[in-house]
């Protein structure tokens, strides 16, 4: 099939993209990497008058370290971020999370503001933006505001981005001190959408305890969802003394995953146990271990 009829639109700047916006309200899509939208439009799930095209809008592809926040524009795309040095170092998590995206043609035109605002509940980096508890920068012709990871994603493929508005930045806390991190996800073949996958992030004081932690699951739902019992058992205790069985009992206490024809709810909560185990000893591992930061943004 072909997509339906519509008008293209290419704007070079934000202000011309929000124009954009206003003009067509009723009937306009915003195109970024496009690696989702494309295909829907192709088999006609997705019908709109206007498509405007973000991809010559050069203000929205950077990537800045400042202030103890990593700054990502929405545009910025996943092959970038793979080979960012800084997000390497400031957010392992993120390069991570990218080497599990579909394969090297898709993160060459995928972008990291149009996988957070298609909001895919299997996809890595609505997840990742949970576990690092980020912020998301989204612009309108009134300017900019921030909204956390946490209210950012509302149900399946739907976030807090208005009609008028564009995802133009993903602001991320540098990770600092002792931390680590870790993701594994089960998926039925390489670079497809995950089963089941889970995301783990921890700071260790300098007794080595643990005084910040966050569990995320993805692929069990609309939208990511945090390990919040296990978050708070794990606070306070000595990294050593985690036991990663009872940890990941915790964090799917709560889990209610679907069932498609791909998987069961309960095949996917029992692999989400264990692979919160699994995410959880290597994060405490790689912080405990005085080298971990050197073998960052390694898989």
């Amino acid at each position: 099939m072909k997509a339906a009829p519509f008008e293209y639109h290419a704007p070079a700047s934000v202000t011309e993209t929000l124009e954009l916006l206003g003009r067509y309200a009723d009937d306009v899509k915003v195109l970024a990497g496009g690696q989702s939208l494309i295909p829907m439009m192709a088999l006609r799930l997705a019908r709109f008058d206007h498509l405007v095209d973000l991809n010559r809008v050069p203000s929205l592809r950077y990537i800045r370290e400042q202030d103890g926040m990593l700054r990502i524009g929405a545009m910025t795309t996943q092959a970038c971020i793979a080979g960012s040095r800084s997000i390497a170092r400031a957010a392992p998590l993120i390069t991570r999370a990218t080497s599990l995206i579909g394969h090297f043609q898709i993160r060459n035109r995928g972008t990291i503001g149009g996988s957070l605002a298609h909001a895919d509940g299997a996809a890595e980096y609505p997840a990742a933006a949970l576990t690092l508890d980020a912020m998301f920068e989204v612009t309108s012709s009134n300017g900019a505001r921030l909204v956390p990871a946490g209210d950012f994603f509302v149900s399946a493929f739907t976030t807090a981005v208005q009609p008028n508005e564009i995802l133009s930045a993903v602001h991320i806390p540098a990770a600092d001190g002792r931390t680590g991190f870790a993701v594994e996800e089960m998926a039925r073949r390489r670079g497809d959408f995950a089963l089941v996958g889970a995301m783990c992030a921890v700071g260790l004081d300098a007794q080595r305890r643990v005084e910040r932690a966050a569990i995320t699951f993805f692929g069990v739902g609309g939208v990511p969802v945090r390990g919040h019992g296990a978050e708070q058992a794990i606070i306070g205790q000595a990294a050593a003394q985690v036991d990663g069985t009872e940890i990941g009992q915790l964090a799917v206490a709560d889990l209610d995953p679907a069932a498609d024809v791909h998987a069961s709810g309960r095949y996917r909560s029992r692999v989400a146990r264990a692979l919160a185990v699994q995410v959880v000893e290597r994060a405490l591992e790689e912080a405990v271990n005085e080298e971990g930061s050197q073998s960052r943004g390694s898989q």
